[in-house]
């Protein structure tokens, strides 16, 4: 009995070695770039952070929260007890031989006021739990870097705020395969930073298409809207999503 016992326990622990070999020898890497878009290394990709399947049904939940978050709720009709005048009884109630009203501004009388129509203070918020809108953030970053569509770009160095630098920097990067759209004027490209730069954001935010985002401001929206993804100093801006899982 005890022999067939330790039988079982040897092929479940070879099992499980055979497994953790599988997965060592999947890791992902994605090539690193430079300014002048020539590969300079490679990164490797965190599976916890880019190796998420695809989970639509979360991915929209979260959209729909974030949208519903950013709606003003501005649209504001009156009511028959807001609308200016109306306080005096049209005709009396009896003898006239017409309908009986209290008021010229009940809702059925033209200048009257509106019934159940739509008012500024209705709230639109959708709550999502934390863990759900990091983890549809690390699903919506998964699908980018098995779509290639990010690109990961070593460091950026503005001295000073110059836009033809930061053109020519997009430029040199259209040259990497699968990301030749970055020359098209109608490009949509998202460059996450790790840190807030001043000359940076001043350098980058008069080309067309593009968007300047914190690495630590990113959400499902701000990554699926995009058709490609620059994040610069790969290194820095993964630990920076890491500790999204911690915190």
């Amino acid at each position: 009995m005890k022999t067939e016992i330790e039988k079982k326990k040897k092929t479940v622990v070879a099992k499980k070695d055979s497994s953790d070999a599988k997965t060592s020898s999947t890791k992902k890497e994605a090539s690193v770039y430079n300014g002048a878009g020539k590969e300079v290394g490679k990164f490797e990709l965190p599976e916890n952070i880019f190796g998420e399947r695809w989970n639509s049904d979360l991915v929209h939940q979260v959209l729909n929260s974030i949208l519903a978050n950013k709606r003003a709720g501005t649209a504001n009709t009156k009511n028959r007890g807001e609308v200016r005048g109306g306080g005096k009884k049209p005709w009396k109630q009896k003898g006239t031989g017409r309908a009986r009203h209290g008021s010229s501004r009940s809702p059925i009388w033209v200048g009257g006021g509106i019934a159940h129509g739509p008012r500024a203070e209705k709230n639109y918020k959708q709550k999502v739990n934390k863990k759900m809108s990091v983890k549809s953030l690390f699903v919506a970053l998964s699908k980018k870097a098995k779509d290639g569509e990010i690109l990961f770009l070593d460091s950026i160095k503005m001295d000073e705020i110059k836009t033809k630098n930061a053109f020519d920097m997009v430029m040199n990067l259209s040259k990497v395969e699968g990301f030749t759209r970055l020359r098209l004027d109608k490009r949509n490209i998202l460059l996450v930073i790790p840190e807030a730069n001043r000359n940076i954001t001043m350098s980058f935010r008069n080309i067309p298409g593009v968007t300047i985002e914190k690495v630590a401001n990113l959400n499902t929206l701000s990554v699926v809207e995009p058709s490609k993804i620059i994040i610069v100093s790969p290194e820095a801006s993964v630990k920076i999503l890491a500790d999204k899982l911690t915190k």
